[in-house]
């Protein structure tokens, strides 16, 4: 069963939200665009907030779906399976040619769902960093690298191998990132 719940999670997170939403909407091929990535950040770059909205909210919310939907029928377990292999998913999409997104908001969706009060922790860090340096990989990168020992701090260091693995691949996933941030390059939040 722990199978069928992380097969069932990897392919509702391979479902690219932000690229069918791009499309419906007549912006264009999301690949083609700014970063070239399928996440609600590139939509941003549309100057389409709405549908920056609307793909954070879908990409978020495959996460926490798999993780709700595993949890109810499988447990605990399973629901921590699901949810990280929602996160693959939407990195590495079968539909996309194994050529997704970075994971962020699905990351957040998937933590909030695991454990609401870390979830909000690191939505909160993800924000404030926002809030200070505009720089949305800057923002990820923090609540990823806080979430693992932050499950430890609050007696749930049961998620802490589920989050270790999301969060060393935000960091895999965003190493082009980390070298424009190194290089004081890296785009604000905003800019088309």
């Amino acid at each position: 069963m722990l199978v069928i719940w992380t097969v069932f999670g990897y392919l509702l997170g391979s479902v690219p939200f932000g690229l069918v939403i791009a499309r419906a909407l007549g912006l264009g091929d999301l690949r083609k665009i700014g970063s070239g990535n399928i996440g609600a950040t590139n939509v941003l770059r549309t100057g389409n907030k709405g549908a920056a909205l609307a793909t954070l909210l879908l990409d978020s919310g495959k996460g926490a779906i798999a993780v709700l939907i595993a949890r109810h029928f499988g447990g605990e377990t399973a629901a921590m399976l699901a949810g990280a292999a929602a996160f693959l998913g939407h990195c590495f999409p079968i539909w996309l040619g194994f050529k997704g997104g970075k994971g962020v908001a699905t990351f957040l969706g998937t933590l909030i769902a695991l454990y609401w009060p870390l979830g909000l922790i690191a939505c909160a860090i993800w924000a404030a960093v926002a809030a200070i340096s505009r720089i949305s990989s800057l923002s990820a990168l923090a609540a990823a690298a806080l979430s693992v020992p932050l499950s430890w701090s609050l007696s749930r260091g049961d998620l802490a191998p589920a989050l270790l693995f999301m969060a060393a691949l935000i960091f895999l996933r965003h190493r082009e990132n980390i070298a424009r941030l190194l290089a004081g390059t890296e785009p604000k939040i905003g800019r088309k």
